[in-house]
């Protein structure tokens, strides 16, 4: 079992909806919280539970210009303005109420999580509902309001951190965060992604390795659509876990984005949990082995609601040093049958593909 664990529980995020019909429904995060709370895991007793808590305004703008903030404000109040120069408008960041509330809400939420493993309240803490890694400084992008993995880092830096690696192996290129830190030597970003043609956000090829002092700080696996468990885990281990472990940080911070499950609407690698699995021990025993097990993680993209929860309650168990069984648990699967009105799951593993 593993030292002090953290878990967010903040379900007032789920405020962060920015449609009935938009694909990053806070279901996701909602049911990851339930079957966390069905294995137990927020009750073993080296588990304590994060209150969430808004960002204020001066940790928003650790990253985001004034004018962006202000705009994110007035648009959410539902006035009228040149909002598309942000980002806002149809398609991927539509207009909701109370945006900046919202991602103000789940910045907060990762540096709560951040303050507890700095603190030493926790070597490990997780949000769910953090890792909105695509918000640039002055516009939002791919969903994200407000970078809230960038916010965190750089108030870790504000606080003395002199070495912060950043992994992301959502099936996106972590493209806000790698932007914002391109040219700060402190920061390692590090991400995994499917990189086609035409796939959003369409950076992340191998020669974006940084800029300035900070060359050779950002680490880019871009991988071709189709791939499963084996060459994707071969691009972590190869590529990523030996660039941070030469790095040495002093804190790792994760996203673990699950839209690189087979069953994802949005992206076509073909990525069973089994590689969820191995990634969190492997992720687990990289926070251990260079920063004395410091990690802070979130969530971030991921669209199927059946592999989701799934997929972050695998990190979350490997967090806690648990090895968790295969069969879920009866009256989570019962519970999500209701809520998603349709069979689910009542495997924690998938059939190799």
């Amino acid at each position: 079992m593993s030292d002090e664990v953290g878990l967010v529980v903040c379900r007032e995020a789920a405020i962060y909806k920015l449609s009935d019909t938009h694909p990053l429904t806070p279901e996701r995060v909602l049911l990851t919280l339930d079957l966390i709370e069905a294995f137990g895991l927020d009750r073993l007793p080296n588990v304590h539970r994060i209150d969430c808590r808004a960002a204020t305004d001066e940790e928003v703008r650790f990253v985001h210009s004034e004018e962006f903030v202000d705009a994110t404000k007035r648009a959410g109040r539902g006035e009228v303005g040149p909002w598309s120069r942000y980002g806002y408008g149809p398609g991927d960041n539509p207009i909701f109420a109370n945006m900046h509330e919202a991602g103000a809400l789940v910045a907060g939420a990762t540096l709560a999580a951040a303050d507890d493993v700095l603190a030493g309240g926790s070597q490990h803490a997780f949000n769910p509902s953090g890792g909105l890694h695509h918000a640039m400084p002055n516009r939002a992008a791919g969903f994200c309001v407000y970078n809230d993995v960038a916010i965190a880092i750089a108030w870790l830096l504000r606080q003395g951190i002199e070495r912060v690696a950043y992994v992301d192996v959502d099936v996106h290129h972590g493209d806000g965060v790698q932007e914002i830190f391109y040219s700060d030597p402190r920061v390692l970003t590090a991400s995994i992604h499917e990189f086609d043609f035409g796939f959003f956000p369409g950076t992340g090829d191998r020669d974006e390795t940084g800029a300035g002092e900070a060359k050779g700080t950002a680490v880019n696996v871009p991988l071709p659509g189709g791939i499963g468990d084996e060459r994707w885990l071969e691009g972590l281990r190869t590529e990523i876990l030996p660039r941070v472990r030469d790095f040495a940080p002093q804190i790792l911070v994760t996203q673990l984005g699950a839209d690189t499950h087979a069953t994802d609407p949005l992206a076509t690698l073909q990525l069973t949990t089994r590689a969820y699995r191995e990634a969190a021990r492997d992720l687990h025993d990289l926070a251990h082995d260079v920063c004395g097990g410091r990690w802070l993680a979130t969530g971030g993209g991921g669209y199927s609601l059946t592999a989701v929860p799934r997929a972050w309650t695998i990190y979350f168990a490997a967090m806690c040093g648990i090895e968790l069984p295969d069969e879920l648990p009866e009256g989570f699967v019962r519970i999500a049958e209701e809520r998603l009105g349709r069979a689910v799951p009542s495997r924690l593993d998938d059939p190799q593909i």
